[in-house]
């Protein structure tokens, strides 16, 4: 199989969030092409289990889709931060708990046709009351589902978020339920 070849990649925009960007290839036919490249730091994503075996999730406004999106917590990894570290301050920023116990689910790439980015996902089933520390542009309701309620809004399209079905899906799978 001929391979593809990167010569040039432009910055078109940088963002707060993302980078985009232009970048020239070589196709295995000897063509090139433009294609378009959104880089992304990355992010982390955790499905908190309650002691009644509830996932805590956050219904917020997504400015993308322009409606309410209900959720597992997740958001960008800060610098110095690693994903298991990042999912662990996700939780307690937007639920209010805290835990010392996060485990590794899966990681999932969100659109690999043009972009990089990469969620790490977590779960944990220690739940410790702590303090919500939203960000300042950040408004989040809390909700609570046992997993066949969110296995019912996924199926019927309420839920459409990638992560938090690649996550509920997982997280089911691995607990055997």
């Amino acid at each position: 199989m001929s391979e593809y070849k990167r010569l040039k990649r432009t910055l078109v925009h940088k963002g707060h969030i993302v980078d985009f960007y232009n970048d020239t290839m070589q196709l295995p036919s000897g063509n090139t092409a433009d294609w378009d490249f959104i880089g992304h730091k990355g992010a982390a994503a955790i499905v908190p289990v309650d002691k009644d075996g509830k996932i805590i999730m956050v219904r917020q406004y997504r400015n993308a889709i322009e409606k309410y999106s209900l959720e597992i917590p997740a958001g960008g990894i800060n610098p110095g931060e690693d994903m298991k570290t990042c999912a662990a301050r996700e939780l307690e920023e937007e639920t209010g708990f805290r835990s010392d116990h996060v485990e590794h689910l899966i990681d999932i790439y969100t659109t690999v046709a043009f972009s990089n980015e990469k969620i790490g996902i977590y779960y944990t089933t220690d739940l410790i009351p702590s303090k919500q520390n939203l960000d300042e542009d950040e408004f989040v309701t809390i909700e609570r589902y046992t997993v066949e309620e969110l296995i019912h809004l996924i199926f019927n399209g309420i839920i459409n978020d990638a992560k938090t079905i690649s996550a509920v899906l997982a997280y089911k799978t691995k607990m055997g339920l």
